[in-house]
């Protein structure tokens, strides 16, 4: 086993940090910072959470800390908050830390930090993988991924966040346990895991760790039955490839957007068809069925299912330098009927023209020309919605003495269609002037 001295002290200027580390030592309980705070403090990292790990069982912990704010938190392995503080007991007395150690799930996670001498306890050569980029489980990885399945997404994630590789055997075990995930992980764990990916540099690396693992099958079987589909004449990509490559040019302070832009074109696999003798696929945007299911495993919410949905069906309505006022104002009603800004609708169509290897990217001058088209008429006195329109249907029922229904609905939609056309009809003189014109 490898000791080694590091200087993590940058830990102990955190008051919360502090407060639990020195009164548990004062009181003669061993204790020892343990998994990725260490991790990320040996890369030089912000170490962001922060899990304490000691001897001290969790009936004592709400004793020295009766004066903090404390809470027991899991099921299968209780954790006393202390100020919002990951402290965890000792699952044995035998071997401590080591044997806790050996409970975790990879190696760069299953180091710890003595508060006291600055030591690294390494028992399973994290540090050493580390420096080599190589991502292993703690252990038998089978024992470790029985324990829990979902850890061989971890495993991919992690291998995704610090550029690494899978360990040999590590990988083997992924291959031949990847089953295990569906039946004994739930949906909503796994899409916390593709959740934390989209904050990576390039979550494609993860995408396609999850398919050479087996996993991605299991996790969005939609995208990964793209993998080998011929992107068609007007790509010089796989769409697999394709969806990879858009993903990655979305920010990733919008993990839903991102995640949307891997999965736009997920529906081509549905789609495809030959027409001419050319590949196409017509209409793939609207083949979502598979897409909407995956989602749904995932357990992902019906307001985060219907928003990526609506940037899907949403991400092959043109708009260029070209594009007439009309088709401006055409394009914004369809945006507010589906919720979404025109914002998140021109960074998936400029992520999707750069995730085309057979075009160029747009310049930043076509891009300014597309804002600007959309200012222009967004500034205007146009009705993007029904709602919008400088009359109600009580003043439609009023003026042709009919009673509230879905007559008076079909006449606003006239109406709202006729604003669309000619923005300068909305207004309520105008709109009344059609409505007596209107033959029912």
């Amino acid at each position: 086993m490898e000791t080694r001295q590091v200087n993590l002290n940058g830990l102990l200027n955190r008051e919360d940090i502090s407060l639990v580390l020195t009164r548990l030592s004062d009181n003669g309980f061993p204790v020892y910072v343990v998994g990725g705070a260490v991790r990320d403090g040996l890369l030089g990292l912000d170490p962001g959470d922060v899990d304490i790990l000691t001897q001290a069982d969790t009936g004592t912990l709400g004793k020295l800390f009766k004066d903090q704010k404390t809470r027991l938190v899991g099921r299968s392995f209780s954790v006393t908050l202390v100020n919002g503080v990951e402290v965890a007991s000792c699952r044995t007395d035998m071997d401590f830390p080591i044997a806790d150690l050996g409970m975790r799930d990879l190696t760069i996670n299953s180091m710890a930090w003595d508060p006291l001498t600055r030591n690294i306890v390494d028992p399973f050569k994290g540090l050493q993988d580390l420096e080599n980029k190589v991502i292993r489980f703690t252990g038998s990885p089978g024992a470790r991924i029985q324990e829990d399945p979902l850890r061989m997404v971890r495993a991919c994630r992690f291998a995704a966040r610090y550029d690494s590789c899978l360990e040999p055997e590590s990988l083997a075990a992924i291959r031949s346990s990847r089953e295990w995930l569906a039946g004994r992980t739930a949906g909503e764990r796994i899409r916390m895991e593709l959740i934390k990916a989209m904050a990576l540099a390039l979550p494609s690396q993860f995408f396609t760790l999850l398919h050479n693992t087996g996993l991605l099958s299991l996790v969005l079987p939609c995208l990964d039955r793209c993998y080998d589909l011929d992107g068609g004449p007007f790509h010089g990509e796989t769409v697999f490839e394709h969806c990879l490559l858009v993903g990655d040019a979305l920010p990733a302070r919008q993990p839903l957007l991102r995640l949307a832009g891997y999965l736009h074109d997920a529906g081509k696999f549905d789609a495809a068809g030959i027409k001419d003798g050319k590949l196409t696929f017509a209409g793939h945007e609207t083949r979502l069925n598979a897409i909407e299911k995956d989602l749904a495993q995932l357990k992902f919410s019906n307001k985060e299912t219907q928003y990526m949905l609506s940037l899907v069906r949403a991400h092959m309505r043109p708009l260029t330098g070209e594009s007439t006022p009309r088709a401006v104002r055409r394009l914004l009603a369809m945006l507010d009927d589906l919720g979404l800004s025109h914002r998140d609708f021109l960074r998936m169509r400029i992520a999707d023209k750069k995730g085309n290897l057979a075009k160029s990217p747009y310049t930043l001058s076509e891009i300014c020309v597309r804002l600007e088209k959309i200012r222009e008429t967004v500034s205007g006195q146009t009705a993007f919605n029904i709602n919008d329109l400088k009359i109600s249907g009580r003043d439609i029922c009023e003026i042709l003495g009919l009673e509230q229904g879905p007559v008076i609905g079909k006449i606003k939609a006239r109406l709202f269609e006729a604003a669309l056309e000619t923005p300068e009809l909305n207004t309520e003189s105008a709109l009344k002037k059609l409505v007596r014109e209107i033959k029912i």
